[in-house]
């Protein structure tokens, strides 16, 4: 190996360790939202009171800022980066609508930050947000989830050649199957408007399932959930992730996420992509969203 290519080599793993540690120390420094206690009843009347006279605004998926290299290729200032998604909800409704749901304004911005780039360049920013119900579900006056019917635009605000611009109209759902374990499934009708992405759905998928675990503390949970890309063959985007909580009263979570498959950024939405990142997460009050 020459000088010069070891002295690069030794240069990125040098950044990588900076902002691993940038990120754990800002993970042991921060405070959250605290959660309900473990074990807590999640009934009817408490969730309709959270619903009603909780705050309007909230998170809507997971809040998180994480940072690794790909799985497979040689690690390099080009292909290992900064991922972070910003999510938040709004109820737009005070009072109940039809059939027990409520009016919410969402959105979320998901972006790719290269930081051992010269210049810490932004490579790719998504915008999403949608307007649309949500229904909570109760039986036996218990607290199950939530269905919700929602109105998606996603771009990625650039400009000609690079412009990645669709529309959905989804119906997701959140199903508590017991006190540790949810699983979820979204499916969506779109309608690709961007010049430069008509073949989309061929990379980022028609529907999505997903299954959720929490330990009765709290602590830890797991998740995994696949994208189905279009066509008959067994094609999946992939995600697992973990998380553990460092203290009991807060809402920070150390974070792993693994992707595999196409679509996860807007702008290189049919290159494949296999990594793996590091960092914290923000969830939900209840559950997340995907």
């Amino acid at each position: 190996m020459s000088a010069t290519r070891f002295f690069v080599m030794n240069n990125i793993w040098i950044k990588i360790f900076f902002v691993v540690f940038g990120v754990m120390s800002g993970v042991l420094g921060c405070r959250g939202q605290i959660l309900s206690h473990p074990g807590e009843a999640l009934d009817s009347d408490s969730i309709q009171d959270e619903f009603e006279r909780g705050p309007y605004f909230g998170l809507y998926k997971d809040n998180y800022f994480i940072f690794g290299p790909p799985v497979g290729p040689k690690p390099t200032a080009h292909n290992t980066n900064v991922k972070f998604q910003i999510s938040v909800s709004q109820r737009l409704t005070k009072s109940v609508l039809p059939f027990g749901s409520y009016l919410f304004l969402f959105y979320t911005q998901k972006c790719f930050w290269n930081v051992l780039e010269n210049s810490f360049p932004m490579t790719d920013l998504n915008f999403n947000p949608g307007l649309g119900f949500t229904k909570p579900l109760f039986v036996k006056n218990r607290f199950i989830g939530k269905v919700s019917l929602i109105f998606e635009h996603e771009s990625n605000g650039k400009a000609e050649k690079d412009s990645r611009s669709w529309n959905r109209v989804s119906l997701s759902s959140n199903i508590l199957i017991d006190p540790t374990t949810m699983v979820y499934a979204k499916l969506w009708i779109p309608w690709v408007d961007g010049e430069n992405n008509r073949d989309l759905l061929d990379y980022y998928g028609l529907y999505q399932v997903g299954i959720s675990y929490m330990t009765l503390s709290k602590r830890f949970q797991t998740s995994v959930f696949v994208t189905k890309r279009r066509g008959w063959n067994l094609n999946y985007n992939t995600v697992l992730e973990f998380s553990y909580k460092l203290f009991n009263n807060e809402n920070q979570y150390l974070f792993v996420q693994y992707y595999n498959g196409y679509g996860e950024g807007l702008l290189d939405y049919n290159k494949f992509r296999s990594q793996l990142r590091v960092g914290f997460v923000i969830k939900p009050q209840f559950f997340s969203d995907y």
